[in-house]
């Protein structure tokens, strides 16, 4: 029989790790890995059967590789804290881990909240994260933003959904566009050795047409404008740090 471990890495997640906890009470070892939450997430966790980890956030992948050795079962499970797996998603997994012979990971779909509305479209509607994984053969990008699992082996695509509430409150979601455009500023810089207008108005302009026209943006509403509008000023953002380090001023890392 297969078994599996549930990780779930968390900060400063009071309001949503115990709904993320009670959607994996079915794995066979759950493991919160927290970067020294200042509120009560650690409390209430530990209200469930849960280890905790505590180490220093570097960034997503390396707080996810340094936790994933450390899983006691070959299959991991791997939920954010803002994520709840359903039922129906619970009972894929427990039937794919059970008759898994090809395939080493696996991408799931996920349907994302924002500001109170299920959006089903805004660039969004195609989106999916690998998951479900083994331990031994599966590891994050070594990258700051948006790393994903990287495998020799084969790679399958489940059927139901990760629940995704991707909105806190505004002022949280305005901080993580400058952690991350700091990262991506970091990270883009290698690649392109000169910062343009073609960076500061093109893209931008690109990025808010995709979401809002081009992949239908406009009929999530009110919601999906604000989603292709903050698309679109994080890529300016971005350019504006890749310039500013251009010329020798330099950004925090860290979140």
């Amino acid at each position: 029989m297969q078994l599996v471990t549930a990780i779930i890495p968390t900060y400063n997640e009071e309001k949503n790790i115990e709904a993320a906890i009670k959607s994996v009470l079915w794995a066979d070892e759950i493991i919160v890995v927290d970067s020294f939450s200042t509120d009560s997430t650690l409390d209430i966790a530990r209200k469930y059967p849960v280890t905790i980890h505590e180490h220093e956030y570097e960034n997503s992948a390396a707080q996810k590789n340094w936790i994933i050795p450390q899983a006691k079962h070959e299959w991991i499970f791997l939920l954010d804290a803002d994520e709840e797996a359903s039922d129906s998603l619970i009972k894929e997994v427990q039937r794919t881990i059970q008759m898994e012979k090809t395939c080493d990971a696996y991408w799931i779909p996920r349907i994302n909240k924002y500001m109170g509305k299920w959006v089903k479209y805004s660039g969004w509607q195609n989106d999916a994260v690998i998951r479900l994984f083994k331990r031994d053969t599966c590891k994050y990008q070594d990258k700051h933003v948006h790393s994903e699992i990287e495998t020799t082996g084969k790679i399958g695509r489940l059927k139901h959904k990760i629940k995704h509430d991707a909105y806190k409150d505004f002022a949280i979601i305005l901080k993580k566009i400058d952690t991350y455009s700091s990262w991506k500023a970091y990270d883009r810089r290698r690649k392109t050795p000169k910062v343009t207008a073609f960076h500061f108005v093109i893209k931008p302009w690109f990025k808010f047409f995709k979401h809002y026209i081009m992949k239908f943006g406009f009929l999530d509403g009110r919601v999906g404008f604000i989603i292709s509008a903050l698309s679109a000023y994080d890529v300016f953002i971005r350019a504006v740090k890749m310039w500013r380090i251009e010329e020798g001023e330099t950004f925090k890392q860290n979140r």
